[in-house]
C-alpha cells in the first residue's frame, strides 16, 4: 500500500510574522521611524539653501562622493535610495492590508458612535495618499527634472529648487504635503511608540510631547525653503 505524501508544508517565521496584525503593524512601525529618520536628516540638508548656492550644491556634491574611494561614485547614495524604497513599500503595504483587514472584521456600521479621534488620525489614509503622490511629482521635479520648470539643469540643485519654488502650483504642492506630513509624524510616531512596546503610562506624556515637537520641527524646516525662494532671501 502506497503511504500517502504530505504536500502541505508549514509557513516560514517570516511569513507567519507578516501575516499577523501585529507583525503588521511591526513592520510599519519600524519602517515609519527609518523615514522619519532620513526625513530628519533630509530637512537639515536642505536648510543649507539659506548659506547660499555655493554651500547648498557642494553639498549636493558631498551626497554623491560619501565613502570615497571604498564606495564608488553614488554607491551610497544609491543604498540610502534603496532603503528608502523597501521602507516606503513596506510602509505602505502594511498600511493597506491593515486598513483593509480592519474593514473586513467591521463589515456593518457601529451602533455607537466611536470617540472622536484627532484630526491627524482621521486623515492618516489620506494624509499617507498625498504624501505617496508628492514622493512621486517631487522625484520627477527634482531628481530627474521631468516635470521640472524653468529648465532643469543637471548638477545645479540650488537653482533648480529656486525655479520649483518661483512657480505658484510648486508652492502649493509642497506646502500642502507638508502640512500632511506634519499630521502624518505626529500620529505615526506615537504608533510606532505604542506597537514597539515604548509606551507607558510614565512616558505618554513625554512621547506626545515628542511626536507633537518632531511634527512641528519637520514642517516649519521644509515649509521654510518655499517661504524663502517666495520672500526673496532665497533667490
Amino acid at each position: 500500500m502506497a503511504l500517502a505524501t504530505r504536500t502541505d508544508r508549514r509557513p516560514s517565521f517570516a511569513r507567519t510574522v507578516w501575516d499577523s496584525t501585529v507583525g503588521k503593524k511591526t513592520v510599519m512601525a519600524v519602517s515609519g521611524l527609518i523615514m522619519l529618520l532620513y526625513l530628519v536628516v533630509h530637512m537639515i540638508g536642505n536648510l543649507k539653501i539659506f548659506f547660499g548656492a555655493g554651500e547648498f550644491n557642494h553639498y549636493a556634491h558631498w551626497l554623491r562622493v560619501v565613502g570615497e574611494p571604498f564606495m564608488h561614485y553614488e554607491w551610497t547614495l544609491w543604498l540610502v535610495r534603496i532603503v528608502l524604497v523597501v521602507a516606503v513599500v513596506a510602509h505602505a503595504t502594511s498600511a493597506y492590508q491593515l486598513s483593509r483587514r480592519d474593514i473586513r472584521a467591521r463589515p456593518s456600521k457601529y451602533v455607537h458612535k466611536k470617540a472622536r479621534a484627532s484630526y491627524a488620525t482621521r486623515t492618516m489614509r489620506w494624509g499617507g495618499l498625498i504624501l505617496g503622490l508628492f514622493i512621486v511629482w517631487h522625484i520627477l521635479d527634482l531628481t530627474t527634472g521631468t516635470v521640472h520648470s524653468g529648465g532643469f539643469q543637471e548638477g545645479h540643485p540650488y537653482q533648480n529648487v529656486v525655479d520649483t519654488f518661483s512657480t505658484w502650483y510648486g508652492n502649493v504642492v509642497y506646502i500642502v504635503a507638508m502640512l500632511a506630513l506634519g499630521l502624518h509624524v505626529r500620529h505615526g510616531f506615537w504608533s510606532a511608540a505604542q506597537t514597539l512596546g515604548a509606551g507607558s503610562r510614565t512616558r505618554d506624556r513625554a512621547l506626545k510631547t515628542t511626536a507633537n515637537v518632531l511634527a512641528l520641527l519637520l514642517t516649519a524646516g521644509f515649509i521654510a525653503v518655499p517661504v524663502g525662494v517666495m520672500t526673496g532671501v532665497v533667490s
